[in-house]
């Protein structure tokens, strides 16, 4: 087969489309993941005061990387769902590898000679005296915050694809809400205790209480954009199903269903 044919068959376009949506935003996510915003701020409400697990005073503070994270996790359902656990592990491994790639450009990066000129001082008037400063303090994230979010994107993409396969099996075709908002509900609450544990509990002797009552917060945030995004998973359903057409679409998830892994 030529590569313009290759390049012609919709399905292989549409697993380009599909893996560079879930590529990109998994790479946006870990780079910008080093702010964090005020959730109830966001939604013009008041501060939580929340006790958990013995630990006062918790609120919704959030690392911004959690707004790409739901078109991941969209992603991933959906490229199980045609392209089976095959073509969601070829992109979750494909993924770290360019995360690890991404971060280890960063390093080089950041340790460069700066010039020590115009550039340094460049965005004084905007409040950022030292460009080298600011660059290494945005993109110099440490080994602990990239050690965890590799190993709870892993778990997490794996956990998803095996669970989703499982309902699937058992309810077929139907039930989409079931196997891709069950999936990913239990995934992300394992991305989020993998993430803590690993970042603040094991990394930065955070007690084992405090990094608990932070991914639960945390997680309460991801339940409830998992449960607002199934309708989200539908329309990608309906969207691929006009492209494909009913009769490949349907012939493609029996076919990632049946694929052996």
């Amino acid at each position: 087969m030529s590569s313009s044919t290759v390049l012609r068959d919709q399905r292989v376009r549409l697993f380009v489309v599909l893996g560079g949506f879930f590529v990109a935003n998994a790479v946006i996510a870990e780079m910008i993941g080093v702010k964090l915003f005020q959730l109830e701020e966001v939604l013009g409400a008041a501060k939580a005061d929340i006790t958990l697990l013995g630990q006062e005073h918790l609120s919704f503070v959030l690392s911004v990387g959690v707004l790409p994270w739901p078109v991941v996790f969209i992603m991933t359902d959906v490229i199980n769902d045609y392209y089976g656990m095959r073509g969601v592990r070829f992109l979750t491994l494909l993924t770290v590898v360019l995360i690890a790639f991404m971060f280890g450009l960063l390093y080089i990066a950041i340790h460069l000679p700066p010039d020590r000129g115009w550039w340094i001082g460049s965005a004084s008037a905007q409040g950022v005296p030292d460009m080298q400063s600011a660059f290494t303090a945005i993109f110099g994230q440490g080994m602990n915050i990239i050690i965890g979010s590799l190993t709870a994107f892993v778990v997490g993409q794996l956990v998803d694809a095996l669970l989703f396969r499982w309902i699937k099996r058992i309810t077929g075709d139907r039930r989409i809400w079931l196997r891709a908002t069950g999936s990913t509900l239990v995934s992300q609450f394992i991305d989020s205790i993998v993430v803590t544990y690993v970042a603040f509990w094991i990394f930065r002797d955070m007690s084992f209480a405090m990094a608990t009552a932070l991914a639960l917060t945390a997680y309460a945030y991801k339940f409830t954009v998992a449960m607002l995004s199934t309708p989200l998973v539908y329309g990608a359903h309906a969207l691929i199903e006009r492209y494909l057409g009913r009769e490949r679409a349907e012939a493609m998830r029996r076919e990632a269903l049946a694929d052996h892994v």
